[in-house]
Formats: C-alpha cells, sequence, structure tokens
C-alpha cells in the first residue's frame, strides 16, 4: 500500500490528476464522490470524509472521458464576460426584456418604471453593487411567488428560495433537516421566466437527490417534460448574461 493510499483527501487543496486539477470541496457527511463541472469550467472534488487520495484518483480516472466531455460543452457555451457601463442609455434586462438607463435625480437609488431603468447620478461609481440589490431584492420578491405552483406539484408545502450570488452556477440546493430552501443567483432574473422556471425545478429536484442520478432528471422531467429545451436554449442565452463586469475604474 503506498502512502497516498492511507493520506486524507481532504487534506489538499486541490487533487491533481493528469492534466486535470479539481478543487477538493469541505469534508461531509455523504457517502459517494461527485466531480461538478462549473459554468467557468473549475472542477470541484466531493468526497466522504476519510477518503483517500489513491481512492479519488482512480475515480478521476475512470470519470476521465466524461469529465472531457463536459468540459468540452463549457468551452462551446462561455463567451466573454459582458459588460456594462452606467451611462443613459445603457441596456440592461429584465425577465427576458432589455430596458435602457436613465439617469435622473427623481430615484433615490434604482427603479425600473415606465419601461426604464432609473437610477441616481449619485449611484453610478457603484453603479454594479446597485443593480445588483435591485435584481436581488425585486428578484427575491418575484421568485418566492413563482416558486408555489412549482412546489406545489412536488406535494411541499412550503420551500423558501433566496436570491445571492453564486459565481458561475445558476442555483443551489441541498437537502436539510429543517424548513427547505434553493438559491438562485440574481443574474438569472435577466433570462425569460421559462428559463428562470427550468433553474428552479432543477433546484427543486436536488432538495430530493443531490446528484444528477437517472433519478434526479426523473424529478425534472415530471415536474417540466419539455426540459431538455429549456436547458439547450439556457446555455446559449447564458452567453449573454451580464454578472456584474463594469467598464471604466468604478468598481
Amino acid at each position: 500500500m503506498t502512502a497516498a493510499a492511507v493520506v486524507p483527501l481532504h487534506e489538499l487543496p486541490e487533487l491533481v490528476v493528469g492534466d486535470l486539477a479539481l478543487a477538493i470541496a469541505p469534508s461531509s457527511d455523504r457517502t459517494t464522490i461527485e466531480i461538478t463541472v462549473e459554468r467557468d469550467a473549475s472542477l470541484v472534488l466531493k468526497a466522504p470524509d476519510g477518503t483517500t487520495i489513491e481512492r479519488a484518483t482512480q475515480f478521476v480516472i475512470d470519470k476521465r472521458q466524461w469529465v472531457y466531455r463536459k468540459l468540452a460543452e463549457k468551452d462551446a457555451l462561455t463567451g466573454p464576460p459582458i459588460t456594462k457601463q452606467f451611462v443613459e442609455g445603457e441596456g440592461f434586462a429584465y425577465l427576458g426584456r432589455s430596458y435602457r438607463l436613465t439617469l435622473t435625480d427623481q430615484v433615490a437609488g434604482v427603479r425600473l418604471e415606465r419601461g426604464r431603468f432609473h437610477m441616481n447620478p449619485s449611484q453610478v461609481d457603484q453603479g454594479a453593487a446597485a443593480m445588483r440589490r435591485w435584481y436581488t431584492s425585486t428578484g427575491t420578491q418575484w421568485l418566492r411567488k413563482r416558486i408555489r405552483p412549482w412546489t406545489a406539484r412536488m406535494g411541499e408545502d412550503s420551500i423558501d428560495v433566496t436570491v445571492r450570488d453564486l459565481g458561475y452556477r445558476w442555483g443551489s440546493a441541498r437537502p436539510t433537516e429543517g424548513p427547505q430552501r434553493i438559491n438562485v443567483h440574481w443574474a438569472a432574473l435577466q433570462l425569460p421566466p421559462s428559463l428562470i422556471d427550468y433553474i428552479v425545478v432543477h433546484e427543486l429536484a436536488h432538495l430530493h437527490e443531490t446528484n444528477h442520478t437517472s433519478g434526479f432528471w426523473s424529478t425534472v422531467a415530471r415536474l417540466m417534460p419539455a426540459y431538455e429545451t429549456h436547458k439547450t436554449v439556457l446555455a446559449t442565452f447564458g452567453k449573454n448574461i451580464w454578472l456584474g463586469t463594469v467598464t471604466g475604474n468604478w468598481e
């Protein structure tokens, strides 16, 4: 038995297997090993507490072709970052529609009314933060109503939804002992409602199955029979979503 066989995996910040580098997620009470390919094409390895480097390395080797295939899909979908300027007439999307920006002293922060986004000029230097706060606040209210029919179809009484910055993930969810909750990226509020619904359904399914097993996709299909179409369209829309990047030196 090699030394690597008895070294706990979670003592490493990352595991390198050939040309693949995988960040190690914190240990948990999970019972299976999983590789997650994030939206930015980074790799995360999730493993049970006590997993050895040898076991994890062999798992990555066995999954190498799957990882390469997923990375190829990510490369095809990853475009240059979308940037914005906080100037008169700049466009910002909400629920699939684009609205122009107007700078006006008549609002305190950010407001969407009469077909335009309105922002106080004093907010321009921190415009991205101001817009994120607006998407988070408005999106939370919208999603808490939007999620109700989906939770009803799952036979759940109440599942909360939180809007937050999730990096390069559209959403996240994990079953807990107490009240259940899903998380949705604030940037997802730029998408058409049907695509946001797909994200919601995807995360709701994760409350029953954390991994992308056949059972997971069966749950998604039961809730949303046309999910494969939404999944494909979402991948295309994802290349044109603003994640908070600005031009200039404001932030």
